[in-house]
């Protein structure tokens, strides 16, 4: 069922309803049945592996889901269609969606140093799918009349509009508050404790996170698991308070260290030059075989779904994304199609000889605000790429320039370096000596900094020392 009449289903089908929470026990709203649960986050799985793609390392992939799969299966839900996959993208995130489909990046995966923190940290996403967070959320949503909010860097009904974002991935956006960011951790201590970890291994996640929120780290993009799961210092100290309830000897729990960081080996760090990259206002796409320019001044960001532009005064969007294999034409008239916008002038042609078709546009806002924009889309390569920059009316005049030079800047990337740049990856070297992070870096240089190199390595950049016969990482 698509996602849409899923949600429908639920506001038109029900006026309100309990279920029993199968983690408290206690009766709570709940709107959403179980198997639209598993229905909604299926369908926004699916996107998300789409749209970010899966890290192609099959043993990786299969580890990390061994450890999960034995700990959901020992859950308040064990019968659940769990998945767990690793995403190939460089922010330090994990993330859970409805209905049991869990996914952990690339990025925080780099920054763990053994298997009980990894633990950790799926048991704390496992925690808000027993526990039903999305559930709830969704259903106050519901009881309120709201819609999902996208949360991307356009407004949520015009991302949905354009088909930036998938309606599914509106699920990623759900903010928990502070009581189910603490039960999570509480489940998540609870289940890793269960299944035999060293539950310790969840203070020091906290701390590198907390380490990682004070300095500069571009290459992890570390923010973003900040914005959704805040304050590790609170967490920290609650992390502190569950240590002392512990019973079980935690010097003979699992910390399975040397394994974890060897199967590390290899690992892409930082943005990956493949999926794209800026230089300057140039964005390169190698895999692809395409580049585009942005406008000058314009602050761009590559995302998972797109590849964005804001402008100076942030009252002007630009983004190029992938929709469909369609025609131009095809798709061009899709999007005039849609209910609320209103085309004018539309063309078909060509743009640098690739089959094109373009049109201005005006747009009304759910919340009255009219908006105007071109959008044009382009056949190459075997796929059909949209370009869409956007303002509020008044100001269309001001940036339509902008948008069509973008728009005609599209073309096939020829530049030799660029087509032939590689990502920098986790490397490991067995130490022969204790050393300092500086001696590490002396002797084996990183293509991160120090800053970057301790916290890969669990540590800071001072007196600790690497000690002597265990694995290090560096970035080469």
């Amino acid at each position: 069922m698509p996602m849409k009449q899923v949600w429908l289903a639920g506001l038109l089908g029900v006026t309100a309803a309990c279920a029993t929470n199968p983690v408290t026990g206690r009766r709570e709203l709940s709107l959403i049945s179980e198997s639209q649960e598993v229905a909604m986050g299926q369908q926004a799985a699916e996107e998300v592996r789409q749209s970010m793609g899966l890290v192609p390392d099959s043993a990786l992939q299969s580890y990390v889901r061994g450890i999960a799969i034995r700990m959901a299966k020992a859950s308040e839900r064990p019968n659940l269609p769990w998945s767990f996959d690793v995403v190939d993208d460089a922010a330090v995130n994990a993330f859970a969606l409805p209905g049991g489909s869990i996914f952990v990046t690339r990025g925080i995966l780099a920054f763990m140093q053994n298997e009980a923190e990894l633990a950790t940290v799926l048991g704390h996403e496992i925690g808000h799918v027993t526990a039903k967070h999305s559930v709830q959320q969704l259903s106050k949503a519901q009881l309120a009349q709201l819609g999902l909010g996208v949360g991307s860097i356009v407004s949520s009904d015009f991302a949905a509009l354009s088909g930036l974002v998938g309606q599914g991935l509106g699920l990623l956006m759900l903010k928990y508050g502070r009581d189910a960011e603490t039960q999570a951790d509480d489940l998540g201590f609870k289940y890793s404790l269960n299944d035999g970890y060293d539950v310790r291994a969840m203070k020091s996640m906290f701390e590198m996170l907390q380490r990682a929120s004070g300095g500069t780290q571009a290459q992890g993009r570390l923010p973003q698991w900040l914005s959704t799961h805040p304050d590790p210092e609170d967490r920290i100290a609650k992390t502190d308070q569950r240590l002392t309830t512990v019973t079980t000897d935690l010097s003979k729990a699992k910390l399975n260290r040397d394994h974890f960081v060897r199967l590390q080996d290899g690992l892409v760090f930082g943005e990956n030059p493949r999926h794209g990259f800026f230089e300057n206002q140039r964005f390169n796409h190698p895999d692809l075989v395409f580049r585009i320019d942005f406008p000058a001044g314009w602050k761009t960001q590559n995302q998972p779904s797109a590849v964005v532009g804001v402008s100076p005064n942030q009252d002007a969007m630009f983004a190029l994304s992938i929709p469909s294999k369609d025609t131009p034409d095809a798709m061009l008239r899709q999007f005039l199609g849609q209910q609320g916008i209103q085309g004018s002038g539309a063309s078909s042609g060509s743009i640098n000889g690739f089959p094109a078709a373009s049109s201005d546009f005006q747009a009304q806002m759910q919340d009255g605000k009219i908006v105007a924009g071109r959008v044009a889309f382009l056949s190459y390569g075997g796929n059909t790429y949209q370009l869409l920059g956007y303002t509020l009316a008044q100001n269309f005049g001001t940036h339509r320039g902008s948008f069509s030079q973008a728009i005609q800047s599209f073309n096939r990337l020829t530049d030799q370096a660029a087509l032939a740049k590689q990502p920098a990856r986790i490397r490991l070297v067995r130490l022969g000596r204790d050393m300092t992070v500086d001696e590490f870096v002396r002797q084996y240089p990183s293509n991160a900094s120090a800053q970057a190199v301790a916290l890969l390595n669990g540590t800071d950049k001072g007196t600790t020392v690497l000690k002597s016969g265990s694995w290090a990482k560096r970035v080469q």
